[in-house]
């Protein structure tokens, strides 16, 4: 049975339990984040903690997170997941239990606190090389997308209107322009480019589209960060999800028609090439502190 983490203790996940006075049970008032592991070592743990204490100053939510760094640690070591190729920690932090109310409660309450870890796999190569489809669906989610709340019923139903569709993943459009992914941010290539929307509160500035501009700036690859209107697709050459579990996700088909040729492109190859060298990078740079 999986290690848990709730407010402040180590439990089996059978005997964790949360109020159903709960905000975030209630009212979807919190916050989570995701961050994946490689061999035991975090992969920019940083990154998305000043991300998620940008999202609890945004909701006033008064939470210390100085030690959430060795609370992760400990979930993948208590749950045997240190030798594990891939693996990830869930967190999301609620602003408490209190009688519900549209406002904040009027006595402080503590916050909920709860996280797990797992394993997770990336697609075999086999599967990779061959791209993932998307559909284009309506982005009805609220205006600030860039705080990363646990509210994602949109982005379920979003999801799930794609995969009715036969797709395996979903790519929102907001007035004509395909904004990023159900899950993903989302990014097309033109010529030897590669485009992605520019993070303004219609996005989430992931951790992995952060990285991989950097990377391909450092290493030469042409980005731009600009909106993509969903009539250029037809002109793309390649596209791609980013993420914190799909890494580099290729997409070689959009609403039933290929991308480019319909294969996985080489600029997306090289920034998946990219992207796992700066993986492996900081798991040697951890190894080496370590020893």
């Amino acid at each position: 049975m999986s290690t848990v983490y709730l407010n402040g203790a180590y439990m089996p996940k059978a005997q964790a339990s949360i109020s159903p006075d709960d905000r975030g049970f209630l009212l979807g008032d919190g916050l989570y984040e995701v961050t994946p592991f490689y061999q035991g070592v975090p992969f920019a743990l940083d990154l998305h903690l000043k991300r998620l204490l940008k999202g609890l100053c945004y909701l006033r939510i008064d939470y210390d997170v100085s030690g959430l760094v060795a609370m992760h640690h400990e979930l993948i070591s208590r749950n045997g997941l240190a030798g594990a190729e891939r693996s990830m920690v869930y967190m999301q932090i609620t602003r408490g239990a209190a009688p519900r109310t549209h406002y904040f409660p009027e006595i402080p309450v503590t916050p909920t606190v709860y996280a797990f870890a797992k394993e997770w796999s990336r697609p075999a190569d086999e599967v990779w090389n061959l791209g993932f489809s998307a559909a284009t669906v309506p982005d009805r989610r609220w205006s600030r997308v860039d705080i990363k709340t646990i509210c994602l019923l949109p982005n379920a139903l979003a999801f799930q209107a794609a995969k009715d569709k036969g797709a395996d993943d979903a790519i929102l459009v907001r007035d004509g322009v395909a904004i990023e992914g159900a899950h993903q941010n989302f990014w097309a290539v033109f010529g030897d480019t590669a485009v992605t929307h520019p993070v303004t509160g219609h996005i989430l500035p992931g951790i992995t589209r952060g990285i991989l501009l950097e990377e391909a700036r450092e290493a030469g690859v042409s980005v731009e960060e600009r909106p993509i209107q969903v009539e250029e697709l037809e002109f793309a050459t390649e596209c791609f999800f980013s993420g914190t579990t799909g890494e580099v996700r290729p997409v070689v088909e959009v609403d039933g028609r290929p991308i480019g040729d319909g294969t996985v492109g080489p600029v997306t190859r090289r920034l998946s090439d990219i992207f796992l060298a700066r993986v492996e990078a900081t798991k040697k740079a951890e190894w080496v502190a370590a020893s």
